[in-house]
């Protein structure tokens, strides 16, 4: 058999008449409708047959996500983190939370794959700022990780260099691949085939329209824990599957908020608690040897790294007073906490129909020692949503 395909184009969720909450979404639906923010995934499928550590079958990527425009490095974004099973890894977490502030792209990968991936963007960003380490501090790249040796020779760490590099040099706005693509090649969600998803929503937030846009590489769930949009979907159609051997129950979720509604630190905390709620409704618990994590951004506020004499509003100011301040002092915009629900209630939305698309875009994916993730049989879900879910009135027509 040869290696599989992840060219096909399956539906998403919306394709099949399903959708999530009552906002509407972004143009394509996806983080990358928050302006700024750009993707770009390389994947690596290669050989097949029995495990053979260090050389292969690959099912395995790396995923690129810059958080805003601009340079990052000197530029930096409001950020912040909230772990509810700490089963996993984010490098430079730590100085997100302490700073409050993102400074580097954010890479997606296989667990083992997290040092080479560091290193490699350390390099790019070092070959953009020389004075890294000398004039300026170092820097600590945000690398997040899933596991996905049921499926690659994961102990092989086939992710080079190169394909970093390819990644950051080639992040784009637009559509945003989904499935079985980059860093969710070889994952898998709900024991169903594929790792990344995306989605948006466009928000009222204190009297201005904003954007609020997940990104997901999802690797968790228990077939039969399932749930679209309130129906066991996973309890309904598991029976087809019972001959297929699977890992166990144990998994991860890295998830990534982004928006241009200017939060701050704080605020951005309580929006990544929010997002925790999308992984129990999809069916997810958080279970012991799993990694649920979650690290969110406004695109609104840039702080600079440097002081200057020269001082602007913030970028997302409409109608701020401007006041000259003094060289290293910074002033930023936020919206008050009283305005923020409608936030929180879109970006639970948000995150869950990102990890659905993961699973509708997934196609049957064959790795190592003949196991095998299937497909979401995207035909049983639509008649089991179409008998037991209700008409919402927010539903797209299905795709013909």
């Amino acid at each position: 058999m040869s290696a599989p395909s992840v060219s096909i184009r399956r539906p998403r969720l919306r394709d099949l008449g399903v959708a999530i909450g009552r906002y509407p979404t972004g143009p394509e639906n996806a983080i990358t409708d928050v302006a700024g923010v750009r993707v770009h995934h390389v994947t690596k499928i290669e050989g097949r047959g029995e495990l053979l550590p260090g050389i292969g079958p690959v099912r395995t990527g790396v995923t690129a996500v810059m958080p805003a425009e601009g340079d990052l490095f000197l530029d930096r974004v409001f950020a912040a983190s909230y772990v509810l099973n700490g089963a996993g890894e984010v490098t430079g977490l730590a100085q997100v939370n302490e700073w409050g502030l993102c400074e580097t792209p954010i890479l997606l990968c296989s667990t083992l794959c997290v040092g080479r991936v560091l290193d490699a963007t350390v390099a790019w960003l070092s070959n953009r700022h020389p004075q890294i380490g000398a004039e300026y501090d170092v820097v600590i790249p945000v690398v997040a990780e899933c596991d996905d040796s049921f499926l690659n020779d994961t102990v092989g760490r086939h992710v080079t260099q190169a394909d970093v590099e390819e990644a950051l040099d080639n992040v784009r706005g637009g559509p945003v691949g989904e499935g079985c693509v980059g860093a969710g090649t070889g994952m898998q969600t709900f024991h169903f085939a594929g790792g990344i998803g995306t989605s948006s929503r466009l928000v009222p937030v204190g009297g201005v329209d904003a954007v609020i846009g997940a990104l997901v590489l999802s690797n968790f769930g228990d077939r039969e824990l399932l749930r679209i949009d309130g129906v066991p979907v996973g309890r309904l159609i598991s029976d087809r599957f019972a001959h297929v051997p699977r890992r166990g129950p144990a998994g991860s979720i890295i998830v990534l908020v982004a928006t241009d509604a200017p939060l701050i630190h704080r605020q951005l905390t309580r929006i990544a608690r929010r997002a925790a709620l999308a992984i129990g409704r999809t069916g997810g618990y958080a279970a012991n040897n799993s990694g649920e994590i979650v690290l969110t951004w406004s695109t609104a506020n840039r702080v600079p790294r440097v002081a200057t004499e020269q001082w602007s509003a913030p970028r997302s100011s409409r109608s701020l007073s401007v006041h000259p301040l003094a060289p290293g002092r910074h002033m930023a915009e936020l919206v008050l906490d009283t305005e923020i629900d409608a936030l929180y209630e879109a970006t639970v939305d948000v995150v869950e129909e990102a990890i659905l698309n993961a699973m509708c875009a997934g196609v049957d994916m064959t790795g190592h020692s003949g196991h095998h993730a299937p497909a979401l049989p995207l035909d049983a879900v639509v008649e089991v949503l179409k008998r037991y879910r209700p008409p919402h009135p927010c539903d797209p027509p299905p795709r013909r």
